[in-house]
Parts: C-alpha cells; structure tokens; sequence
C-alpha cells in the first residue's frame, strides 16, 4: 500500500475500458471524492502503477472474456480483452499489497473471475422468472446477509438498488461467498470475509448519490485504505428494511 504520511487523500485507481462512459467514471470519481480520496482513471491505455494507489476500485463496463472461466466466446457479446488483462493484474497486484478493493458490476464479476470462479452469461437463460430490468433508478430489492461485511456497511437486511447486467456470479472463486441475493436467486453482492476489504457488488451504488448507505460502500473502502477500517460485528438478525 502506498505511504500515506503528507498526502492529504488516499489514491483510488479506477479501472475502465478505453472507450468507457464518461458518467460512471464522474459519478465515481464524485463518491471518492466525497469519501475522502482522489481517484485516478486506468485503462488499458492510460495505465497507473498499481503499487503507488492505496485503493482499489473495479469498475462497470463491458463482459469479461469467457475464455477467462473456461466457457467459449460468444460472438454476438461486446468484449474488452486488453481490459480484462489490466483487471487481471491489478488484482493480482492489489492482493499482494493487501489494497482494499471494491468491484462494482463487472468489478464484481472479474473478482470472482481472478479468484477461479466463473459467471452465468446470460441470466435470463438460468433465471428465467427474473424481470428484465437495466436502470439506474433503485428498483431492484435485494436481501443482505446478516453476518456479513458487506451487511455491517450498510446496516440493512433489504434495500433497492439498480440494475444494469445481464451476467451475474456462477460458480464461486476462491475464499468468496455470496452475501447478497436478489428474489430470484442471481447473486448480487460477494466479499472475501478473510480481507480487510474486498467486495464486489452487482449494482452501481457510485448512481446512488443520494443514498448515504449506498455511499458507505466508499467511505468504507477509503478508511480502510487508510488504515482505519470499522470495527465488524455481524448484526442481529433482527433487522429493519429499506424500501
């Protein structure tokens, strides 16, 4: 992790695809700032090192080579391999300094992806009473597992968030388990329980400007970044909903 005495905010590396959107990385960029610390944008041709930022931030974007999980390519499916591989070795390098990392929809999908996992490419085709819905608007609810990280940050059992997939988690990677879930079944939230903080969510909490829980998610990372990272109990099972 980079030495953090003089600065006056942590460095938060962003990955993206070259041609990525312009909002999602404003948005972003918004909530870290918001949170404490400064971001920086990574792609594959505007690239940082890894061992000068102190967080981690997996972003949105285009699906993930499925040759990644041992799955064939589907031609009609818009791929970024050169962003894949910068992923790849991002996580690879923030795992061996121990940065906290936050993956947010592909984020949380190329999580489980380094870690061995793989994904379902078409969640209509395994889900198929699950609605189909792509909007930023908080119009998916989700249940939270009640002992986990994720779970402590935002201090609810059920909330809303927004939709903008159509992949989600499989088969689990190394040291993950799923902690939330949405009506159907498609895995919405993941995390490592045995770091400080990696955790990927399906949703794009960096929409929900507004949501202070939602903006948790932030904060959390960069405290953690700076060596300050909340106490975790897991909470009672007893718990209230958001709507």
């Amino acid at each position: 992790m980079a030495a953090l005495i003089g600065k006056a905010r942590p460095v938060v590396g962003l990955t993206a695809s070259v041609h990525g959107s312009r909002i999602a990385w404003w948005a972003n960029r918004l909530a870290l700032r918001r949170a404490g610390a400064s971001a920086v944008r990574i792609t594959a041709e505007q690239t940082y090192p890894i061992d000068r930022l102190d967080a981690l931030v997996v972003g949105g974007g285009d699906d993930i080579d499925a040759t990644l999980y041992g799955e064939s390519v589907n031609p009609q499916i818009r791929i970024d391999p050169e962003r894949d591989h910068l992923e790849m070795r991002a996580l690879d390098c923030a795992a061996k300094l121990g940065l906290p990392v936050l993956g947010i929809c592909r984020g949380s999908q190329m999580i489980n992806v380094h870690r061995g996992g793989s994904l379902h490419m078409d969640i209509h085709a395994i889900y198929e009473e699950a609605p189909h819905m792509r909007t930023v608007l908080p119009r998916k609810r989700i249940r939270i597992e009640p002992d986990s990280r994720l779970y402590s940050i935002l201090g609810i059992a059920e909330c809303r968030v927004n939709a903008l997939h159509h992949q989600s988690v499989d088969r689990l990677g190394d040291g993950l388990r799923v902690v939330a879930r949405e009506r159907a079944g498609i895995v919405q939230g993941i995390e490592a329980s045995a770091e400080p903080f990696l955790i990927g969510v399906q949703w794009h909490p960096e929409y929900l400007l507004t949501d202070s829980r939602q903006q948790g998610l932030f904060r959390t990372l960069v405290d953690t970044a700076l060596g300050h990272p909340p106490a975790y109990e897991p909470l009672p099972d007893a718990v209230q909903a958001a709507d």
